[in-house]
């Protein structure tokens, strides 16, 4: 059963490559969190002008800095003149624009550049929709992500740290840039103490069964844990389906060079498979082909 949100609410969910946008209405005005990935931007401002029925978009907030949250942003200062809030973290990496740091180079993915115009801290509450929400630090898919949380209608806004089945790639495990995994642990620990009957994830429905979800999560997160290459396959696979998804076909027999064209790849293929380039091509192709994440079509890989 789809749950019932406040008639404040709306939420938009996006297929890949966009994460779910949130609308909030307020009055004449309205607050959105996360904008979508940057080739969808045309779509996100046409989506969010017919749910804001004539108000004006006041301000965007964002979870975290990967492309599929934040590919929206710089359309939607353009076409509203809105405000930009990003999490207190992320200060630095927006202003210089940083596209390693933002993970947009070694992904080989895209994201229109924007400057936010405030910031906003783990621990603070922030009122949107007229409900107050507590910002909750929820590092590990992101070190500097933020969720948000209403405790008196119990909403949970997870972005990447949870979905229905799971959560986003921890990507900062596998980098070598922090413990990942143990903060993960510690991100989904936090948020299972919560009473939650509603997630509104950065990816899919919104949902109730939260502690489903979170039982779900860690049971994944002991398998990662109990066994690095299978986050690292993991990972490899995720960033080949959305490259797919976004390019709409690649050519079957050059994922080689494909992959030797990210660092992101190249790296966690050296610190933890050690494939020969084309072993590492042939065997992501084919386990993406066997869940039917991809299909083969007369010398592409295609999106499904």
């Amino acid at each position: 059963m789809i749950p019932i949100l406040p008639a404040s609410m709306l939420v938009l969910e996006r297929g890949w490559l966009s994460a779910n946008n949130v609308v909030f209405l307020e009055g004449d005005g309205a607050t959105l969190v996360d904008s979508g990935y940057v080739t969808h931007a045309e779509q996100t401002v046409d989506l969010v002008t017919c749910a804001l029925g004539g108000r004006r978009l006041e301000r965007v907030i964002n979870t975290h800095s990967h492309s599929d949250h934040i590919g929206g942003n710089a359309a939607l200062k353009a076409a509203f003149d809105c405000r930009i809030i990003v999490p207190a973290g992320l200060h630095a990496t927006i202003a210089d624009w940083d596209e390693n740091a933002l993970l947009l180079s070694p992904l080989g993915q895209q994201a229109a550049r924007f400057q936010h115009d405030a910031l906003i801290d783990g621990g603070s509450e922030i009122e949107m929709g007229g409900l107050n929400w507590q910002a909750i630090p929820v590092p590990g898919h992101d070190m500097e992500a933020l969720a948000y949380y209403n405790p008196e209608r119990r909403i949970l806004i997870s972005g990447d740290a949870l979905w229905e089945n799971g959560f986003g790639v921890i990507f900062p495990e596998l980098l070598g840039e922090a413990d990942g995994l143990a903060h993960t642990r510690e991100t989904l620990e936090t948020l299972s103490r919560l009473p939650i009957d509603v997630v509104i994830p950065g990816h899919g429905r919104p949902f109730g069964g939260a502690d489903a979800a979170f039982e779900r999560a860690f049971r994944r997160l002991d398998q990662f844990s109990r066994n690095i290459e299978q986050l690292a396959w993991h990972a490899i696979k995720v960033i080949l389906a959305f490259s797919i998804l976004e390019r709409r076909r690649l050519p079957a027999g050059g994922l080689a060079d494909f992959f030797a064209g990210l660092s992101f790849a190249d790296d966690v293929n050296r610190r933890y498979l050690g494939l020969p380039p084309d072993e590492l091509a042939n065997r992501a192709e084919r386990e993406l082909l066997l869940v039917n994440a991809i299909r083969r079509e007369e010398g592409w890989l295609l999106a499904p």
